[in-house]
């Protein structure tokens, strides 16, 4: 039988508190913070779209009302989005198992709401409708998996066993954090408890005997929850080393805003993107930077490898490397800032002020 994603349901699970992103995650949800010129969550949704799936169901807690404002009903991205919140933290198999009332097909289709991927979904569905599937996931190979949980599959592909990280793995193969469930196997999952579907359900579904399996390639594959691979992330959608159609025809050295005002003698580089109502001084560099809504540059700012929030200021020629600076900050003239800093909504830092690892 063919895949067919008019009917697979996607659940997106967002309803993690970003807490690796702080402090861009104090008043936004991690999705929905800026990435290449969007919510990070429209990039996926977008893909979603461009696979043949329309229907969507958003598990959402923290700061849960800041989805529905900004997407609606998905109608304007030509989707159908709904919307559960979870009261109270289920982990990620309570967090599926909780939007189960709102699904309408056979085939449901997960997303871990953090993960940047380049791999083809309709290739997930095909595999998991050939193999006659209970269970497919996604697994991406990996130069060093010791980082990660291995999941080893035979030479059909069906998953022998889920391993915890270790210094000598067997496999290359990680989990990618994309599933598809048949809707009886969401179904079985304990409601209304906190079950880990990476702990539990897998590894019980395996000693049962289900058809569990693994869809394998070597597609781009980032988690987003750290500010390093934040900043990477973009770059690589602004670059096109990432695929999203939002933009399509559109990626290249840096993505800046139509209303952003960008003095002469301005270098972007590396992927940069530059959000609405921001301004750029002159002679300023920003290489690999993200720079959300309202900020102001002055003249001379060098930025490398580093988040701007929404309605920050730059002292002129500032020099900020590996920095996340948080909503409404103000750095002053002259400032050098490294080092994995910190600086937290509002905060004030002086001209000439040098600060170095500890947060602000």
């Amino acid at each position: 039988m063919k895949a067919n994603p008019a009917q697979t349901d996607a659940v997106i699970l967002v309803g993690g508190r970003g807490t690796r992103l702080r402090p861009l995650t104090v008043n936004t949800p991690k999705p929905m913070l800026s990435t290449a010129g969007y919510p990070f969550l429209q990039h996926l949704l977008a893909r979603i779209k461009a696979a043949g799936i329309t229907h969507v169901v958003l598990g959402t807690s923290y700061r849960a009302e800041v989805f529905e404002e900004y997407f609606g009903d998905g109608s304007e991205m030509g989707l159908e989005i709904e919307y559960v919140v979870e009261e109270e933290a289920l982990g990620t198999g309570g967090a599926i198992r909780n939007v189960y009332d709102r699904l309408r097909h056979e085939t449901v289709m997960v997303f871990n709401g953090d993960v940047l991927a380049g791999t083809d979904l309709n290739a997930i569905l095909e595999t998991h409708e050939s193999k006659n599937a209970d269970v497919t996931m996604h697994l991406v190979r990996v130069s060093d998996p010791r980082a990660f949980g291995c999941v080893p599959t035979d030479t059909d592909g069906r998953v022998l066993e889920f391993l915890e990280k270790t210094e000598d793995p067997p496999t290359d193969q990680v989990n990618a954090g994309c599933y598809v469930f048949r809707r009886e196997v969401v179904e079985a999952i304990p409601a209304k408890k906190v079950v880990s579907v990476e702990r539990e359900t897998f590894p019980q579904l395996l000693i049962s005997g289900s058809r569990v399996y693994g869809h394998v390639d070597h597609a781009y594959w980032r988690d987003m929850g750290r500010p390093g691979d934040f900043v990477r992330g973009s770059s690589d959608l602004v670059r096109g080393v990432v695929h999203s159609p939002l933009l399509e025809g559109r990626t290249g050295e840096s993505l800046v805003e139509a209303s952003v005002g960008v003095a002469g003698g301005v270098i972007l580089l590396g992927g940069t993107s530059i959000g609405r109502g921001s301004e750029i001084g002159a002679g300023c560099r920003l290489d690999g930077t993200v720079v959300f809504e309202g900020v102001t540059i002055e003249p001379g700012a060098v930025i490398e490898d580093s988040i701007i929030a929404a309605g920050a200021r730059i002292g002129a020629n500032a020099r900020i490397k590996g920095c996340v600076i948080g909503e409404g900050a103000h750095i002053g003239a002259r400032c050098e800032l490294k080092s994995g800093m910190r600086v937290w909504p509002g905060v004030v830092i002086p001209d000439n002020g040098v600060r170095f690892s500890s947060d602000a």
